[in-house]
């Protein structure tokens, strides 16, 4: 079995005996307006997929369910949900509907064990729109061994992008070639890995280029 295949059960295994609580975290509200709404009843199954809702509807989802996991998960889950194995490894979780019930039953309930509440109930709090969109962004999470692979090259791309000194339709080309070349690790089609959002910074504005850097910077620190 493949560390790609590895079943996320596996890593609730691993993390179960680990004593971390973290109900102390006060849930910060994310700002869902620009989503639409799926209702009052709650969903067993991811509706802000592209495949589901259009990538536009996708890309939104996206972007707020990174700042909600960075407000509300990124303390215990990790920063881009790389664990550093006190909590479960969220980016392990399967991109479909038995691993969107498992997440939406934690994200709703929480989660407490002999007492201890290791994680808070942000369901009522934060709304389901919150909690998909925070699911979109956990299950794009990039393979962090594909990263480590591009990482020399991407700290190349992220040098010259920072001097000015590159061609910026061909960086944004290689870009798109290396961000292609990324899995998840949770099997979602398109991974929202650095060089995936440098390439779209660069697509939408081509002297962006210390934004460009700055993304690149992040994704790889994240990455090590």
């Amino acid at each position: 079995m493949t560390r790609r295949s590895l079943p996320f059960a596996l890593v609730l295994m691993a993390a179960a005996g680990l004593a971390h609580a973290h109900g102390d975290v006060a849930p910060q509200a994310v700002d869902t307006a620009t989503l639409p709404p799926v209702g009052d009843e709650w969903l067993t199954e991811n509706p802000y997929r592209a495949e589901v809702a259009g990538e536009k509807v996708w890309a939104e989802a996206l972007r707020i369910g990174a700042s909600g996991y960075n407000q509300n998960c990124a303390r215990c889950h990790g920063l881009e949900v790389v664990s550093g194995g006190l909590a479960p490894d969220l980016r392990f979780l399967e991109a479909e509907e038995y691993g969107d019930e498992w997440f939406v039953e934690r994200f709703r309930e929480g989660y407490t064990q002999n007492g201890t509440t290791k994680m808070p109930a942000f369901g009522e709090l934060l709304g389901q729109e919150a909690a998909w969109a925070i699911r979109t962004y956990i299950e794009t999470r990039p393979d962090d061994e594909a990263m480590a692979e591009v990482t020399p090259e991407l700290s190349g791309l992220r040098d010259e992008l920072a001097a000015g000194t590159v061609d910026t339709e061909a960086a944004t080309a290689r870009l798109r070639e290396i961000a292609s070349g990324i899995e998840t690790l949770s099997g979602a089609p398109v991974s929202d890995s650095a060089a995936w959002r440098a390439a779209n910074i660069l697509e939408a504005d081509a002297a962006a280029l210390d934004k460009a850097a700055e993304v690149l910077t992040i994704g790889l620190s994240a990455a090590k």
